[in-house]
């Protein structure tokens, strides 16, 4: 596969000539190494994208529409070797590759393929004689920054929304796991997207993503990650007073009360807190527990994490891979003595695995904590496969814990009370509410967070209006405007 820069439909070596070196991070072996992309190569990508921009939102919204499906369709004739890339980057086990990121990324792609020729407009009720009319116009050129934990995915929820509603995209990729997209980037000059529409540079947040951030002539930038490299891209951002839209970190309460349907429950928040290793914003890491069940449903939750499988990503039968990077597995692990330091019981995990098989790979053990709301462990966003379990007793005490973080993105709850589970799920101040489920994902449900998980929305109509701006038209019909001012 192609390992160079993507600009206006040509792949090509940064201009430093520098690389970085992509690692496994099953046994930190090197896979290959990716042009490095500094602020003249983004400048480039940006002057590419803007001489596309005029054509590119001038052609028929059917057309671009047409373009996004051939690109789902490519995707899905290319699975495998999508799954085998996304795996090999990012620890991501073959098996949830197979059956989802890929799926969900050409699913993705085929949703904005098919809104791209119903974006609307609006008609405004006004004083009789006027018509006033909104119409959507795409933003320009728009800079999209895509993290290492779900870098396929999240390469289509920023694309797809950006380019069915006419904009051109500059798009920077973890250095961690660019893998993917590159080969995206490869499906999309296949499909016959004009050159210059999509440019894919890979690089470092330092350099190549705060080029992006503030360049002049970029006029939003999308990123997904830290909420401290949001503040940082906000900042960046103020130069052009450019959009900015941010989908950062999570912190989520899992709340189980006493009449909720126990194996579901158990079931459920291992795959909020496991899937993916834990890496993910929306992650349930924090499993709030009525005291009532608190020891039943430990007692089975722990069982069950302890029998998940970790293993090479590669193959079928693993459940749990590695972390993505060494640097990552050692902060999820610093996370288990500031848990002790705090008084916190570590009542599973909590170490590295023991298998000799395992020992070069960034692998944790799934880790269950018991702590207070307000310790550490309970307020910062560990992102691994590591759950700090809290107590209450009542619906009052429940809220409270859920909405004591500064984060505000997914939340669960898990009850067969539905006036309950309806009054919680508008009280909770998230994105997103999951009742008796979590972690469900689909391209027309707006998705995005409030507080410091960020602002704006993927997905949905709601991310169309994030990449479009309202221009309101007014036409005088037949409207008698008296002079405001008379002569003779």
């Amino acid at each position: 596969m192609n390992t160079q820069l993507f600009i206006n439909g040509q792949f090509v070596p940064a201009k430093n000539g520098g690389t970085i070196d992509v690692l496994n991070p099953s046994n930190g072996e090197l896979i290959t190494k990716v042009a490095a992309a500094e602020a003249e190569d983004v400048d480039i990508a940006v002057a590419a994208a803007k001489r596309a921009f005029p054509s590119w939102a001038a052609t028929p919204a059917a057309e671009r529409g047409r373009l996004l499906l051939k690109l789902a369709d490519l995707i899905e004739e290319n699975l495998e070797e999508l799954a085998q890339l996304e795996s090999l980057d990012t620890g991501h086990p073959i098996r949830d590759s197979r059956r989802l990121d890929v799926p969900r990324t050409a699913v993705c792609f085929r949703y904005f393929g098919g809104i791209a020729d119903k974006i609307e407009g609006s008609v405004i009720p006004v004083e009789q004689g006027f018509l006033n009319y909104v119409v959507r116009e795409p933003i320009g050129v728009v800079g999209q920054i895509v993290p290492w934990n779900f870098p396929l995915m999240f390469t289509s929820w920023k694309l797809g929304p950006a380019l069915a509603a006419g904009n051109t995209v500059v798009m920077k990729p973890s250095e961690l796991t660019p893998l993917s997209t590159l080969k995206i980037a490869e499906l999309i000059k296949k499909a016959g997207f004009p050159d210059g529409v999509v440019n894919v540079v890979v690089g470092y947040g330092k350099t190549a993503g705060q080029r992006l951030a503030e360049h002049e002539d970029v006029g939003k930038i999308a990123f997904t990650g830290s909420t401290l490299t949001g503040q940082s891209i906000v900042h960046s951002s103020a130069g052009n007073l450019k959009r900015v839209q941010l989908e950062l970190g999570g912190k989520g309460a899992n709340i189980v009360f006493d009449d909720a349907n126990i194996d579901a429950a158990v079931n459920g928040a291992a795959w909020a807190i496991f899937h993916n290793q834990g890496q993910a914003c929306i992650a349930g890491s924090r499993l709030v527990l009525h005291e009532a069940i608190a020891d039943e449903f430990l007692e089975k939750f722990i069982k069950l994490a302890e029998s998940i499988r970790l293993g090479d990503p590669l193959n079928p039968d693993t459940e749990m891979g590695p972390l993505t990077s060494e640097a990552h597995r050692d902060k999820v692990l610093s996370y288990v003595d500031i848990a002790k330091e705090q008084g916190a019981k570590i009542l599973s995990g909590g170490k590295v695995p023991e298998d000799p098989q395992l020992r070069n790979g960034y692998y944790v053990l799934p880790t269950v904590v018991e702590a207070k709301p307000m310790d550490r462990v309970a307020q910062e966003e560990v992102f691994g496969p590591f759950v700090t379990v809290l107590r209450f007793k009542t619906d009052a005490e429940a809220l409270e814990i859920a909405n004591c973080t500064e984060y505000g993105l997914g939340s669960g709850l898990w009850t067969q009370n539905l006036q309950r589970a309806h009054l919680f799920a508008r009280q909770i101040r998230t994105g997103m509410c999951w009742i008796n489920s979590y972690k469900r994902v689909n391209p027309g449900s707006p998705f995005g967070g409030v507080g410091k998980s960020g602002y704006g929305r993927e997905m949905g109509f709601e991310a169309i209006h994030d990449y479009t701006e309202a221009k309101s038209i007014w036409v005088n019909v037949d409207a008698n405007v008296p002079a405001h001012f008379q002569r003779g």
